[in-house]
């Protein structure tokens, strides 16, 4: 793997970590979960093969992007400008191809409603915008119960409530939530295992390390999120949303094609599930660029 270009951008609030592989028209991939730049290693060194300069970020309060005030509160539109200053500072006088994953694709979404002029096209990933759904209310209540399970338990049995709800039907085995992976988007505990490559078992580490703040401070403020539909509908020619083959029925999955519908646009489907950009990275990583350049 060829080893990218680390950079450090200040923000307001924030110091921002990105890293630049290729040349080319600029892709911009921004993270869910608590996946930060490492999390598309698996399709970052491919797209600049292809011929473009592929940027990827820790998010603000993640990993090595840090904050001035560990305690102050995370919005979508904030994220949302920290994307925006990495577009202006590498691409500013042509529009970006921007990719989001889960909670990193409610960020592309608010990006191209707020700037449309700055996004040549942007693929969201199962963005889990719950607030499109006609059940959004029993949604909501499921967030009150992390966040209130969170203040009174405790992380993991905060992550149990979270992964359970985002099965489909809340689906467990022998009534305990099944393992999801969290590394880039999705939310139960890591298992780091022996044995492991040392960056593998860093960024197990690292995902253990920031799942409070995404826990606490992510998750609440993501996840109430309501997307401009009116706004997006105008922008829609420029809008893919995806969604994971073996992840339909799922919460994230549904919050996509629900959007997707209403949009009057088809849900394009990419390999694996949730997290099928660490699962399948090659097959992933040839839909994105072949969706980039239709």
């Amino acid at each position: 793997m060829t080893a990218p270009t680390i950079s450090s951008l200040r923000v307001n609030g924030a110091t921002l970590h990105y890293e630049v592989r290729g040349r080319g028209p600029l892709v911009l991939l921004i993270p869910g979960g608590t996946g930060g730049a490492a999390s598309f290693d698996g399709v970052a060194e491919d797209l600049a093969a292809g011929g473009y300069t592929v940027v990827g970020y820790d998010p603000r309060g993640m990993s090595r992007s840090t904050l001035d005030d560990p305690d102050a509160e995370q919005h979508v539109a904030e994220h949302a400008d920290d994307a925006l200053r990495i577009l202006d500072l590498l691409s500013p006088d042509e529009p970006a191809l921007v990719f989001g994953a889960s909670s990193g694709a409610i960020v592309a979404l608010h990006l191209l409603t707020a700037h449309p002029e700055r996004i040549a096209r942007v693929v969201t990933h199962e963005p889990p915008v719950v607030e499109v759904l006609p059940d959004a209310a029993e949604h909501r209540a499921l967030l009150a119960r992390v966040q209130d399970t969170f203040r009174t338990q405790g992380l993991m049995p905060a992550m149990a409530v979270f992964a359970a709800g985002l099965k489909k039907d809340g689906d467990t085995t022998d009534g305990a939530p099944k393992d999801r992976d969290t590394t880039d988007g999705d939310t139960a505990e890591p298992e780091p295992g022996p044995g492991l490559p040392p960056r593998a078992a860093a960024r197990a580490e690292q995902t253990m390390a920031d799942l409070p703040y995404f826990v606490g401070r992510i998750v609440p403020g993501f996840m109430s999120y309501a997307p401009d539909i009116r706004r997006l509908e105008g922008l829609s020619d420029r809008l893919v949303i995806a969604g994971g083959q073996d992840s339909r029925g799922e919460l994230p999955y549904r919050s996509a094609a629900f959007l997707a519908e209403r949009l009057g646009t088809e849900l394009q489907h990419f390999p694996g599930g949730h997290v099928g950009l660490t699962t399948h990275p090659a097959e992933f990583g040839d839909l994105l660029r072949k969706v980039f350049r239709s």
